[in-house]
């Protein structure tokens, strides 16, 4: 991420990216740690995805409320 995009999030989420990432004051940040599909099976992979996207949809769904 450049640090324009950060600038401009409300939210910064991270993937297992622990104390590696710069932090901006002011931004909430969520670290999902995740695996990394790049050594995982094709089926490792969509279960990442599909792990992805159940957080993204209760996060938004967080958000309405």
């Amino acid at each position: 991420m450049t640090d324009d995009v950060v600038r401009a999030a409300d939210y910064v989420i991270t993937m297992g990216c622990g104390d590696a990432c710069p932090v901006y004051p002011g931004k909430r940040y969520l670290d999902w740690a995740v695996a990394d599909p790049s050594e995982q099976t094709l089926e490792g992979v969509r279960e990442i995805v599909e792990a992805i996207d159940a957080r993204v949809q209760a996060l938004w769904d967080q958000l309405r409320d």
